[in-house]
């Protein structure tokens, strides 16, 4: 499976697409059946924040895999995966400001300044904003591939945001197994890549 033809390509970018759809029509289902639990307002936010984080991860380890196993066809899937981690993070956001407040901005932004578990979240949100406006061609084109892996690069600031993020926000709850959870994935992932670009530099000096 280390190489695939373009129409097994194209199966698998619409498998994705649909499995990565899956979460937010379950959501969907479940709010047109009223089978949001006791507190509808926290099952939406824990269920759409859990699946953010999941696609991040996702996201952050589609290059280790790729080296890895040499299935260099996972890059194709990396845009997507990352569009989903912004589209999840948006219905994240979007319940926080609606069922928070109101759409209330004033009031969400004195929330954000006060709770230091939201900063964190809403920074690490702002910041994925340029990467989902710029995953395509044309602004691969218009930055040059330099300026634009640089400011993707953000992603290995906004996953660990996003990680501490959730964790605060379990900590105030004395849930502290799912966060360790994810802190380690991340750790790891992020570890993989700092041994992969330092044994880099010590080849090419």
């Amino acid at each position: 499976m280390k190489s695939l033809s373009n129409r097994q390509l194209q199966l698998l970018k619409l498998v994705v697409f649909v499995l990565a759809a899956l979460p937010f029509l379950r959501l969907v289902y479940a709010v047109a059946q009223d089978n949001l639990g006791a507190n509808p307002l926290e099952f939406i936010t824990r269920n759409t924040g859990d699946w953010t984080l999941y696609f991040l991860c996702i996201t952050l380890a589609v290059t280790p895999l790729r080296k890895l196993l040499s299935w260099h066809w996972l890059i194709r899937l990396r845009r997507m995966l990352g569009l989903y981690s912004f589209f999840y993070a948006s219905l994240h956001f979007l319940t926080f400001l609606w069922f928070d407040h109101f759409f209330d901005i004033s009031d969400m932004w004195r929330d954000i300044i006060k709770r230091p578990f939201i900063t964190v979240g809403f920074i690490a949100f702002i910041l994925l904003l340029p990467l989902a406006i710029t995953s395509n061609n044309a602004m691969i084109r218009r930055l040059g591939g330099k300026q634009w892996q640089l400011l993707h690069r953000l992603i290995y600031l906004i996953v660990p945001l996003g990680v501490l993020h959730y964790f605060w926000m379990k900590a105030g709850k004395n849930l502290l197994l799912q966060p360790l959870i994810f802190a380690v994935i991340v750790g790891g992932l992020l570890s993989v890549r700092l041994y992969w670009r330092l044994q880099s530099k010590s080849t090419i000096t």
